[in-house]
């Protein structure tokens, strides 16, 4: 009776003890902040519903403080996999779920789908970025400032070839009459770090080589070859690299 009933119950009572504690350390800790992360193929969107803040490919978090990142899915099933802050979650194209970002330190953090979802699936990648919590109040004002109404005479060549061209079916820009949603929001596009979901430096050469010709860079992306002149070219790009 000892050996077969008493010892063996005060074991599992004391491993019930432990496994209750932990699920307790493992559930979503408290929030102020709720991200919602929409996996597309092959890129991410990234909300802020209580700020107003659309961007993507690019997570900012306050250092320190726990986020709560709501996840779904536009099409496929895909997976937020950021090694060194989280686990694996997978985004579904029928219900939200939800886990959490924790950043301890300073610093850019890679993230990467981890579910297959296409040709592009291994070029689905996003980076994390966690900034002190006065940069990161001072990051979210500056984008919930109101855009510049006027433009100069490049910025408005810029603007009208990104019109002439057909890039607001796709894409949006905040204050303008682009809102396109098949593509990633491009209103903060040059404060981002890289484009093509991680793939490519965010630099004046490599914008002008992705928006001719995004196939050469990432083969079987749904964005399409840009058929533009040279002039047009440099004029939209301009423009581009005024979007902070």
């Amino acid at each position: 009776i000892i050996s077969g009933v008493i010892i063996p119950g005060i074991v599992l009572i004391a491993l019930l003890a432990v496994s209750v504690r932990s699920q307790v350390v493992l559930g979503m800790p408290k929030t102020e902040l709720t991200i919602r992360v929409t996996g597309h193929m092959w890129w991410w969107e990234v909300e802020y519903p209580e700020l107003g803040i659309v961007t993507a490919n690019e997570i900012h978090i306050p250092v320190g403080q726990p986020v709560r990142i709501e996840l779904v899915s536009a099409d496929v099933i895909h997976s937020l996999w950021v090694p060194n802050l989280q686990g694996k979650m997978d985004l579904l194209p029928d219900k939200v779920n939800a886990t959490w970002l924790l950043a301890e330190e300073e610093g850019v953090f890679r993230g990467q789908c981890a579910e297959f979802c296409g040709v592009q699936h291994a070029w689905m990648g996003l980076e994390v970025v966690a900034l002190q919590p006065e940069h990161f109040v001072q990051w979210t004002e500056a984008r919930r400032s109101p855009r510049r109404e006027e433009l100069s005479l490049t910025e408005q060549q810029g603007l009208d070839v990104f019109f002439k061209v057909a890039c607001h079916n796709c894409h949006a820009i905040f204050g303008t009459n682009a809102v396109g949603a098949r593509g990633p929001n491009l209103t903060y596009l040059a404060s981002r770090r890289m484009i093509g979901a991680g793939l490519l430096e965010n630099n004046h050469g490599n914008i002008s080589g992705w928006v001719a010709n995004p196939q050469t860079a990432k083969p079987g992306n749904l964005m399409p070859r840009t058929h533009i002149n040279s002039t047009d070219l440099r004029s939209l790009v301009e423009y581009l690299e005024t979007l902070k």
